[in-house]
């Protein structure tokens, strides 16, 4: 398999997806609501660049690290320059399918995202057109995707596998392309325009010199279920045989609680995340997401009967404020170093 790298805290997969790990409100877990906003990245780090404070079965598994609150959401942005079927998995569970991790690709039921189709993904697909957001909760007590779907909380965390297109499939898709951009050079020519210039990558934060404490078992996370929202996760419309049989690259994401993000790392977290109230008092932007053109997969038995990490934390008193229909903005249709990789 191909090298996993980090550039910012984005994670470069090969075949050119892009994976960006980002911070959300958390929705109330009755009703569906518009699409939370991103308030900045989680920070990435590479596990093995903390040999001597990262749990061993984290140094076994490799792949990397970021911190996260009880019951703090997360959505995951992607990118791809080129065609690419991605895998999903919460706990070694497929957050499409519900099935098992697997190796190989599947059609029926579809378990990936097909990109650059899918622009991101805020949880599992467990209803028509809507989604239950991913909220970060402790394994062992059974809130857990996986530990609902398998009956048992082994792994946590977030897995992520990709495929590209077909060799002569890709050198199509590429041959196209080409022609595609010797046309806009053309037309850019005729009317003396010119290509934006590409956006700068973020710099990575300065890592600690001194991180403290020796290896030890840390606590592990996963991923449960909060509210819905309206999101489509898209159905395959490539050909049948379009893609790779073997994955390009993959990689392992585990979740750190922030006490052991700081002893691992010698960084400090994140802070806690904003309050919900406020973001929506300040007036800021909730999203609506709708692509006329795109087929919504339907929903799968096993994740459409999850239920939300409340039933097993308590409720959530954190007040809710509604947005006004002015703030939810409509966006229309779709337009480092290696990762070591371990034994999952």
């Amino acid at each position: 398999m191909g090298k996993v790298r980090i550039d910012g805290n984005a994670l470069l997969l090969p075949g050119g997806v892009r994976v960006r790990f980002m911070r959300t409100l958390r929705l109330p877990e009755t009703g569906t609501h518009a699409l939370p906003p991103g308030l900045g990245e989680f920070p990435v780090r590479r596990v093995e660049d903390y040999a001597q404070t990262a749990p061993a079965e984290w140094r076994a598994r490799g792949g990397v690290m970021l911190p996260v609150y009880l019951r703090e959401a997360m959505w995951l942005s992607f990118g791809a320059s080129e065609p690419a079927a991605l895998q999903v998995g919460v706990g070694k569970v497929c957050a499409v399918s519900g099935k098992p991790w697997s190796a190989r690709l599947s059609r029926s039921p579809q378990n990936y995202v097909v990109l650059p189709r899918q622009p991101w993904l805020d949880g599992i697909n467990s209803g028509k057109g809507t989604v239950r957001q991913f909220v970060a909760v402790p394994l062992g007590l059974g809130a857990t995707v996986e530990g609902q779907v398998t009956g048992e909380e082994v792994w946590g965390g977030i897995q992520l596998q990709t495929f590209p297109l077909e060799e002569a499939r890709l050198v199509r898709w590429r041959e196209e392309e080409r022609r595609k951009r010797e046309r806009a050079r053309g037309v850019t020519g005729l009317y003396g325009g010119a290509p934006p210039a590409p956006g700068a990558a973020p710099a990575a934060p300065a890592m600690a010199a001194a991180p403290g404490g020796p290896p030890r078992s840390a606590p592990a996370m996963g991923l449960g279920v909060g509210g819905s929202m309206r999101q489509e996760v898209y159905k395959d419309d490539w050909p049948a045989g379009s893609w790779a049989e073997e994955p390009a690259g993959r990689v392992f994401v585990h979740l750190v609680t922030p006490p052991e993000w700081r002893r691992i790392t010698g960084e400090a977290p994140p802070p806690s995340p904003v309050d919900r109230a406020a973001y929506t008092k300040a007036g800021l932007p909730w999203f609506d997401y709708y692509d006329k053109v795109g087929e919504d997969l339907a929903p799968t038995d096993p994740l459409g009967q999850v239920k939300p990490v409340g039933d097993w934390l308590g409720d959530d008193h954190e007040p809710w404020q509604q947005p006004s229909p002015h703030q939810v903005k409509p966006l229309g249709d779709a337009p480092g170093k290696p990762v070591e990789d371990g034994d999952w």
